[in-house]
């Protein structure tokens, strides 16, 4: 009987500390406009069942204007049924109230941080345990306790969390995520009732995300990564059709395989999520954020019948929205490799901010149309190179010279893809290199395609971008390789001098390689954190662009350098005789022959 009513109390005392929660983040998380709507929003949209109102999934996704053809609708449902009973996760799942819908919008939104403040606030782990299923054995474990507690249960909710795949790791490798939920902790220390945090959580370790499922959720992302606020999803949706849906699969399967080898396990762990997402994804949710602000805004609001004098309008629709989200299609950058870019860009320095500086397809594959195009560039530039790979060992003259210049391939391929797409992120502007390399911290060397990979810049060494012409030997465009030297030297090879994490282009840009040795510890680049282990691609480059992030301010100071560039260029190809008078110029070079009919054959005497 005591142990009944201690159990009572418990329940009694974690209800209300939701409540308490749910009121704190409505008071300093809302301002009283979103609040107000929020409320006639979920009003208008809820189900009914005895004295509770909550929210069912297709009344989610038709808000949330979530697209049928991704298939991610009881994906969603499953994150906001776990997120909702925030932050007694072992609550979950639960039936979508308006307090528990408060719980997801502050989360989903990341308003949250206004309120706490303390301690780790990332929402990486809450999103792991609220996509992740479970061993069969524990699902047993959590039927049992639902059909004991089911004659207290006001009325039936779907389970989210359904039976997934246990992958063979060792138990060291989840020690560090076995941990109190530092969001939960930090909620309940802020309404000082840290003494009733419950482990009721199954232990993460025994959880998975089905890779399935995650490929679905990664196409919603990249969908929604350019969403405004009160932008709707609709307007997307050419993107769903054609080739440009296969092109956003594809793009999905290229992030998964960031993750997991999906031949090899069946799901993503604990471990691989909290390594991938802060190094290669760290935005990789951001577009959560203006998705679940359609919570906050009702259609069915009149100001013109409000009383108030001066009533707070909803913020305005930002112009720039409709304008593209690129102003042209480039042969590697699509709106998909947009958002992918978006995942550990970020998005304001992308979305209607890109402008296509260099391609190789239309101005030429040489180093002198790159630097007449690409120098002038004020801002940060984003460099693509997508190709195939050559044969090992190299079968045309051409692939034999290159890899002439390059040490013996040691190391084996990455994948068993033939295309691939590596890139390069700069943050300074372009310029010759004759002895140093240029690039600071910033600089990020990536792989898009076949697997989605950031390599960021480590202090080993400060090799990040060397841009050498010839007669520079070894010339070319190379990222964390040593800057070559001016001549060669006797007695050193006469091979290229590859960094331990790099990427090199030949001066014609017909080839390119990508090293990582990851033996040997890093060098300008840190090294993968998740392929640990050696490999090397070859290529034959197929497409090369470079963008320019930035506006109209930039285009404008790039174009008054090529200005000022031309008419220096003008004065140096004039003859200049100090009379500042065409004419008289003219006749002076005349009077020496040296131009027009006078002009002499030379001396005789």
């Amino acid at each position: 009987m005591g142990q009944s009513q201690s159990v009572e109390t418990q329940h009694a005392s974690t209800e209300q500390l939701s409540h308490e929660l749910a009121l704190k983040f409505a008071k300093r998380c809302f301002t009283p406009l979103e609040l107000y709507s929020f409320q006639d929003v979920f009003k208008s949209l809820a189900d009914h069942q005895d004295s509770i109102s909550y929210l069912k999934e297709e009344t989610i996704a038709r808000l949330l204007e979530v697209p049928d053809i991704l298939g991610v609708s009881s994906i969603i449902f499953q994150m906001v049924s776990y997120l909702g009973a925030f932050p007694f996760g072992q609550d979950a799942p639960v039936v979508l109230g308006f307090e528990q819908m408060i719980m997801v919008v502050v989360i989903m939104t990341e308003r949250y941080q206004r309120v706490l403040k303390k301690g780790n606030r990332d929402r990486t782990k809450l999103f792991f345990r609220s996509l992740a299923v479970y061993d069969r054995q524990h699902e047993l474990d959590a039927d049992k306790e639902i059909l004991d507690g089911a004659a207290d249960a006001k009325m039936d909710a779907p389970r989210s969390h359904a039976a997934g795949f246990a992958i063979d790791e060792a138990a060291d490798d989840y020690a560090e995520y076995d941990d109190d939920d530092d969001l939960a902790l930090a909620a309940l220390e802020s309404l000082d009732a840290i003494e009733v945090f419950r482990h009721g959580d199954a232990p993460i370790r025994q959880a998975s995300i089905p890779s399935d499922n995650l490929k679905k959720l990664i196409m919603l992302l990249l969908l929604i990564a350019p969403l405004g606020s009160q932008e709707s999803l609709a307007r997307h949706a050419e993107r769903l059709t054609g080739d440009a849906l296969e092109g956003l699969r594809s793009t999905a399967d290229y992030i998964l395989a960031s993750f997991v080898n999906v031949e090899k396990f069946p799901g993503v762990k604990i471990h691989q999520f909290n390594t991938v997402i802060p190094i290669s994804l760290p935005f990789l949710f951001n577009g959560f954020n203006a998705l679940f602000e359609h919570f906050l805004f009702s259609k069915n609001i009149d100001f013109t019948k409000r009383k108030e004098s001066n009533p707070t309008p909803w913020p305005p629709l930002d112009p720039a929205e409709d304008q593209p989200l690129l102003p042209q299609m480039g042969e590697i950058l699509d709106l998909n490799v947009l958002s992918q870019l978006s995942f550990f860009i970020p998005g304001e320095s992308l979305f209607r901010r890109l402008r296509l500086l260099y391609s190789g397809g239309d101005a030429g594959f040489s180093m002198g149309s790159f630097e007449s195009r690409v120098f002038n560039w004020r801002a940060p530039t984003i460099l693509l190179v997508s190709g195939n790979r050559v044969s090992d060992p190299p079968s045309g003259g051409q692939e034999r010279a290159f890899a002439d210049t390059l040490p013996p391939k040691r190391f084996p391929d990455s994948s068993k893809s033939s295309h691939m797409v590596f890139g390069v992120y700069l943050a300074q502007p372009w310029k010759q290199t004759h002895k140093e390399c240029i690039g600071d911290a910033d600089t990020l060397l990536f792989q898009l395609e076949p697997v989605h990979e950031v390599f960021h810049a480590s202090s080993v060494n400060n090799d990040y971008v060397s841009f050498a012409k010839p007669p520079i030997s070894h010339s070319g465009i190379a990222f964390g390789n040593p800057h070559p030297k001016a001549k060669a030297t006797a007695g050193l090879s006469p091979h290229v001098n590859l960094g331990a994490v790099s990427l090199r282009l030949d001066s014609s840009f017909e080839f390119g390689v990508f090293t990582h040795n990851y033996t040997s510890g890093g060098g300008a680049f840190h090294n993968s954190q998740t392929r640990k282990r050696d490999w090397q691609d070859r290529f034959e480059i197929e497409s090369l662009e470079v963008w320019g992030c930035g506006g109209d301010t930039e285009a404008e100071q790039q174009r008054q350098r090529w200005a000022w560039e031309e008419r220096e260029a003008e004065a140096r190809r004039r003859v200049n005789l100090g009379t500042g008078d065409v004419e008289a110029d003219r006749a002076l070079l005349e009077m020496a022959g040296l131009i027009g009919a006078n002009r002499s054959g030379g001396s005789m005497s």
